[in-house]
């Protein structure tokens, strides 16, 4: 056989000249269904192909017989796709990079890989992975691909992206080869049907003979009923047909049919081990089909859309009164796949997997992050997927939605991701374009904030950076109802079954608490500086942790948030405002009247004094919610084993009747224990630092106090605004310095507040290694500043472990006596010497340098509600 001069040869002299040579870079695509036939031109291409002296490589990853022969000289690499699509592309990715330019591949079949992974899409995404790398270090890689077992979404990624794309088709007699792409090279009979008679390959000039063998080949095109269904699809087709024999036959379902709905739940469900558990026990083949059918794109729902549907399957399951009593929701999926396609068309992926190789949020990171974050809002989206949007928004007309994020990692057991990323509303009123723009924005902004600094904080600090971590999202219709100009729901908040904020021996933590708000649930949710949540304990929900009546009325809710559909945008408004202008029958359920403030109101002339405050008494004291909110978490802790965390809103849809929407729910991440320790005695006055009577928020405990940075409230109170940032830099970095150390951070009004005027600015990442943290009600002379009654960072609180207190010194017995540590050496300066100049400001001493022989203790008893820090004798000291 003479051989011709190409760099690359296919081992078959008559179809190198066909194809007019392979050529560095080339990815050869065969598509065939006889992988025995194929067997034979891989054998082919691994005795000749690489005549120029390069590497063969070998990637073994399917169950058929290997391709070539253990004879033939190569490196072989056997890797496992049921890994994950990452952990699998990255040690693709890694051989390749190592061997370098110049050498040949050859893959096992791709179609085993959609199999493992469930989705087209995937293995689409991994071959525009794959084979640009190959291009460029031009080496020639053999794959195949079983014809038509594959819909679109990984086919057209395929031939799109490949250099070469050839049919193999057996006939009686004969092969058959027919180019589909050949990519830079043109012949007149270049993509005609080729016959091999012996080593030769002969075009198949005659139209008849084309058409009698290719019309015995079937073409998925020609069956109206499956549109190139794929391996989604049909595996979604098989259960809808076995849901359909189920139906009509008595008894339990048989094995083939629960082996098939544990596929399901782990293509679309979870591969948390925990949650299939949950999953198989309360989702049904319907339900799963039911979810299928609302997604665009495949993969994984996430971790919000699943703690959302498990917790209306766990009520629905539990007692059908629940299914009349929740309000019906009609959500949409956007799969996992969707956000590693975005990345790999919008050029992201490689950031995307070297940021995931760190440890550390560095400014090294936060650099690439910040590429990163770039490029996803500025990404587009193929046209398959933008079709399906665009359907979604046609569903929903002008109803206002929420584009919500809905991680793999999210909402699951370990690893709350609370507030780490992002949701954002879309109020959806203008053209189509217009609102098909803002959905597709709001898209994107999801995508971006998984490079966030609080997100990637929060997974460096969790030690999951190197884990999978796809953003899928949920999108919702909003609960609530249109009034005036605004579109809110009446009550909004998120509910615990644990309660970890006991101030008072009447309460019982294991019965729950809930934090409500009038409007959107997002200022329950999220943190606001100038407002307050109404909490109340289920078991005895008129207790306020408030001392008085006044101050009750003082820490209500001023401020609400709402959709406004002239402005197109979320806003915040004055409750007072919005209730002069909506009409709301239930109004007085929510809100009560000050009647002394209008008798002073009129003893003063005032005209119209606005007497409402929103207590939500009257709601909590007539309406069956709390017994109906109590039951919610009983039934959901129980069915997830542990405490869950739960996102509501409740509407009335007559003045007797409303309707709860269960829009997240989530294992409730409390590790500590409230059971109180034993107070200290007879602590001097001298070796007293603080003490707290409230609010308290975490765990009892008695620890040791290791060092403790003092923000002095009088100095503070007086910096400029720039000044007051740079201290809340000042804090992130010290904070981040002794991560091994028990530190505990005492400053003036709200920690992390975004409004300096109210608190030291920090983002809870900064300060999210301190064991305790302390709000002091004090600034200057001429401003006290509120704390926040610990809902601030409440989320990220319990679940860090970290301690709570507010302190108003003078009060109640609070104490705050900073003569114990104003003798001490202030370490600022060799701890941050570029901060010498904030050494008035902030102190920092370790507990141990305070006396001879002792240390620093922390007692907190949230029972009682009381807290102190002081001086003990050292007994971990050596002689």
């Amino acid at each position: 056989m003479e051989e011709r001069d190409y760099v690359f040869s296919t081992g078959f002299n008559s179809l190198d000249d066909v194809l007019q040579g392979l050529r560095p870079g080339d990815n050869v695509v065969w598509q065939t269904r006889d992988m025995e036939r194929y067997q034979t031109y891989v054998e082919a291409f691994s005795a000749r192909g690489a005549r120029h002296g390069g590497k063969l490589v070998y990637f073994r990853f399917a169950e058929h017989p290997p391709l070539i022969p253990d004879d033939v000289p190569a490196d072989r690499h056997r890797f496992d796709p049921e890994e994950g699509f990452e952990t699998f592309a990255n040690n693709i990715l890694r051989v390749i990079e190592e061997n370098g330019e110049g050498a040949c591949y050859i893959f096992d079949c791709l179609s085993n890989l959609a199999v493992d992974w469930t989705s087209d899409r995937m293995l689409g995404n991994f071959f525009m992975l794959a084979c640009p790398l190959l291009y460029r270090l031009n080496t020639l890689a053999y794959f195949v691909l079983l014809r038509n077992d594959h819909g679109p979404l990984a086919v057209d990624a395929i031939h799109n992206t490949a250099q070469v794309v050839l049919e193999l088709y057996r006939g009686v007699k004969n092969d058959y080869i027919l180019p589909i792409k050949v990519e830079g090279r043109h012949s007149k009979t270049l993509y005609m049907l080729h016959r091999r008679e012996e080593d030769e390959f002969i075009p198949e000039v005659r139209s008849a003979a084309v058409s009698r063998i290719l019309s015995k080949v079937p073409q998925p095109w020609l069956d109206f009923t499956i549109d190139r269904p794929g391996i989604w699809t049909n595996t979604f087709i098989k259960a809808y047909r076995t849901l359909e024999r189920l139906q009509s036959l008595p008894g339990p379902p048989p094995v083939e049919a629960e082996q098939l709905k544990d596929k399901l739940i782990k293509m679309i469900i979870t591969r948390d081990e925990a949650l299939f558990q949950l999953s198989r026990q309360y989702f049904g083949l319907d339900d799963l089909i039911a979810v299928a059918k609302r997604m665009v794109c495949t993969g994984l729902v996430g971790g919000k859309s699943v703690g959302m549907l498990l917790a209306r399957a766990i009520l629905a399951k539990h007692d059908p009164r629940w299914v009349n009593l929740l309000e019906t929701h009609d959500s949409f999926y956007i799969g996992a796949d969707v956000f590693y396609t975005y990345l790999i068309q919008n050029d992201c992926w490689w950031g995307w997997r070297s940021l995931k190789q760190t440890t550390a949020v560095t400014p090294e990171v936060m650099t690439l992050a910040g590429q990163l974050n770039d490029k996803l809002l500025g990404g587009v989206f193929p046209e398959d997927i933008m079709e399906r949007f665009k359907a979604i928004l046609a569903y929903y007309g002008q109803f206002p939605l929420i584009v919500r994020s809905s991680s793999l990692l999210e909402d699951g057991y370990g690893n709350a991701f609370s507030g780490k990323y992002e949701s954002h509303f879309c109020v959806n009123q203008g053209d189509p374009r217009r609102r098909l723009e803002d959905f597709v924005m709001a898209i994107k902004k999801v995508y971006a904030s998984t490079v966030s600094e609080q997100a990637l904080s929060y997974r460096a600090h969790k030690k999951l950076m190197g884990m999978e971590e796809q953003m899928a999202l949920l999108v919702q219709r909003v609960s609530g109802e249109l009034r005036s100009n605004y579109y809110f729901p009446q009550i909004a908040g998120v509910a615990y079954s644990f309660n970890p904020f006991v101030w008072n021996k009447r309460i019982d933590p294991a019965q729950g608490v809930l934090r409500l708000v009038y409007g959107l649930g997002t200022r329950a949710v999220d943190r606001h500086d100038n407002d307050y949540t109404r909490i109340v304990a289920i078991n005895e929900p008129f207790l306020r942790p408030e001392s008085s009546e006044v101050e009750a009325w003082k820490h209500t809710q001023k401020v609400m948030d709402v959709l406004d559909l002239n402005r197109n945008e979320q806003v915040s408004m004055k409750f007072q405002q919005v209730a002069s202008e909506v009409e709301d029958s239930s109004l007085e359920l929510f809100a009560s009247r000050d009647e002394a403030l209008l008798d002073r109101a009129r003893a003063m002339g005032l005209k119209n004094p606005f007497p409402w405050a929103l207590t939500f008494d009257r709601f909590l004291r007539e309406s069956g919610f709390i017994r109906d909110m109590g039951e919610i978490l009983r039934v959901l802790e129980r069915a997830y084993g542990r405490p869950v965390d739960v996102e509501f809103t409740t509407n009335f849809i007559a003045p007797d009747c409303y309707r709860i929407n269960i829009v997240q729910c989530r294992p409730f991440h409390f590790t500590g224990s409230l059971v109180a320790p034993a107070a200290p005695r007879d602590v001097p006055p001298e070796d007293l630092l603080l003490r707290s009577r409230g609010p308290i928020i975490g765990q009892s405990l008695f620890d040791n106090v290791d060092r403790i940075i003092h923000v002095k409230p009088e100095k503070y109170g007086l910096l400029p605004v720039s000044d007051r940032y740079s201290i809340a830099r000042l804090i992130g970095e010290l904070s981040a310095a002794a991560p091994c150390l028990k530190t505990m951070l005492v400053g003036p009004g709200r920690w992390g507040s975004s409004m300096p005027s109210l608190g030291v600015p920090v983002s809870f990442s900064e300060i999210r290694n301190v064991s305790v943290l302390c709000e002091i009600n004090a600034m200057h002379d001429n401003l006290t500043p509120e704390t926040s009654l610990g809902t601030h960072f409440f989320n990220d609180l319990v679940e860090m472990d970290i301690v709570y207190m507010a302190l108003k010194p003078g009060k109640d017995g609070a104490v705050l006596n900073p003569a114990v540590w104003s003798h001490c050496r202030n370490l600022l300066p060799e701890l941050a010497p570029s901060a010498t100049a904030w050494q008035d400001t902030v102190t920092v001493f370790d507990t141990r340098s305070l006396k001879p022989g002792h240390r620093g203790f922390l007692y907190a008893n949230t029972l009682k509600q009381e807290a102190m820090v002081f001086l003990d004798k050292d007994t971990t000291a050596t002689a």
